[in-house]
């Protein structure tokens, strides 16, 4: 017989886990059976988190160990998730906008030399966004410079990225709209030309490829968000991927606190060198887990949270074949209305992993955004607008210190006419078919 510290048979703590997690699974196919759908009545949500008993049990099995913060899970989750973007290193945190801060912040260090972010450099974005892809540069005393998008693709317009370079211009913060990506080739020359930073937010884009070359990987640093109306899902959660060594060490810095040394949590004297180092001011030897080398802040994530997320990763491949199908069925029922929408596109060396299926209202549709928007939510079939539309009309920017380049004309027609709604893998075809009937409906009806 095996007893464990506590007393217990070990073999009967394995059957009695076995007994729980057999439990959980057997609820966990109870929860998730498929609901009928009622037209009119049921309501189709724009996004929503997708899992069965693996999740569950993955979930209660990580509680089980109790191991409440980082821990086996998230070293596993990391490694897996890096490996499916294709790069070296990939740092769990707790939110998709607490990983723009990281890499932000991430470019600030001193550690970077003189190609460090400085109070008042500029960072290059779109005002068409959502806001903690822009934030991260104001907190951190820099400037963004806005630029406008295109219609259709709802990404930078290119060919006002040089105009917006300027001497105190040091990197590039763009996302990937609806998981639709920009003109990558373009921003990466102009980034290399300029020697400037590129940070891809990937948040609503992971899957998605361009010239056959996964987002994520072409960027110094990029970001994903792991919130359950994303691609996968880890309840909150994000992460910070790169292939810089040193862009990771300072990226995990700035995550854990700020300091400046990298052992993992219940672990000591990973460098070698805990009671040897002389850095700042402090005096020689001074212990090395308690020496801060950035003004950083605690963001890290959890065990439990890492569980769900390596169930995810498997279900990952399907999710984003699921959203082009449904993309592509909504494409397909819409384009007789493209004399009353502007339809979504992308360019010619994407492949889009959409997040969701915009519309621009047409001045001369003969009806407004606001009276569709309306129709449908009625209808039951969820709206949302493109994030914040013009982010510099916002009460939150007003005052702050960004610059503008060029005229921000489609952004504003994004404020005003631009919508989208989903295509998340939990909608059936009856949903998605309900939901196009709604668009000809009000058409005809507005005709």
């Amino acid at each position: 017989m095996r007893r464990g510290a506590s007393g217990i048979d070990m073999d009967d703590e394995a059957a009695l886990r076995q007994q729980i997690l057999a439990l959980v699974k057997r609820l966990a196919k109870v929860k998730t059976l498929p609901r009928s759908f009622v037209p009119g009545a049921t309501q189709i949500p724009y996004a929503g988190r997708i899992y069965d008993e693996a999740e569950m049990t993955a979930l209660v099995d990580s509680a089980l160990d109790f191991w409440l913060t980082e821990g086996p899970a998230t070293d596993r989750f990391e490694e897996r998730l890096a490996a499916f973007l294709g790069v070296k290193y990939a740092s769990f945190t707790n939110s998709g906008s607490s990983a723009n801060l990281l890499a932000l912040s991430a470019l600030t260090s001193p550690k970077l030399g003189d190609r460090r972010l400085m109070h008042g450099d500029e960072v290059i974005t779109v005002a068409a966004g959502f806001p903690t892809t822009v934030n991260p540069i104001i907190q951190n005393r820099c400037k963004p410079v806005f630029l406008d998008v295109e219609l259709g693709t709802y990404n930078v317009r290119s060919d006002a990225l040089d105009e917006a370079v300027s001497e105190r211009t040091k990197a590039i913060i763009m996302a990937h709209t609806l998981g639709n990506p920009f003109d990558l080739a373009k921003v990466m020359e102009v980034a290399k030309r300029h020697g400037l930073w590129v940070i891809e937010d990937c948040c609503d884009a992971l899957g998605a490829t361009f010239a056959g070359r996964k987002v994520g990987t072409w960027g110094d640093l990029s970001t994903l968000s792991f919130y359950p109306a994303h691609h996968i899902t880890t309840g909150e959660g994000g992460a910070v991927a790169t292939d810089s060594p040193l862009l990771k060490l300072v990226t995990e810095s700035f995550r854990d606190w700020g300091r400046d040394c990298w052992c993992p949590p219940g672990k000591s004297g990973t460098c070698g060198r805990r009671f040897s180092w002389k850095l700042g001011n402090l005096p020689e030897g001074y212990d090395h887990k308690y020496i801060y080398s950035h003004i950083g802040y605690n963001l890290k994530a959890t065990d439990l949270q890492a569980a769900i997320g390596l169930a995810q990763l498997e279900k990952l491949p399907m999710f984003v074949q699921k959203r082009k199908d449904n993309f592509r069925f909504l494409y397909e029922r819409l384009k007789d209305h493209e004399s009353t929408f502007i339809l979504p596109k992308a360019l010619p060396q994407a492949d889009p992993s959409w997040f969701g299926f915009a519309l621009t209202v047409r001045p001369e549709a003969g009806f407004t955004r606001r009276e569709i928007v309306e129709w449908l939510e009625n209808k039951g079939v969820a709206t949302r607008m493109l994030f914040g539309g013009n982010l510099t009309r916002q009460p939150a920017y007003i005052g702050a210190d960004w610059r503008q380049v060029g005229d921000l004309t489609n952004t504003d027609i994004v404020m005003e006419r631009t919508f989208w709604i989903g295509v998340y893998p939990g909608l059936t075809h009856e949903m998605l078919t309900y939901m196009a009937d709604q668009f000809d409906a009000f058409v005809r009806a507005h005709s």
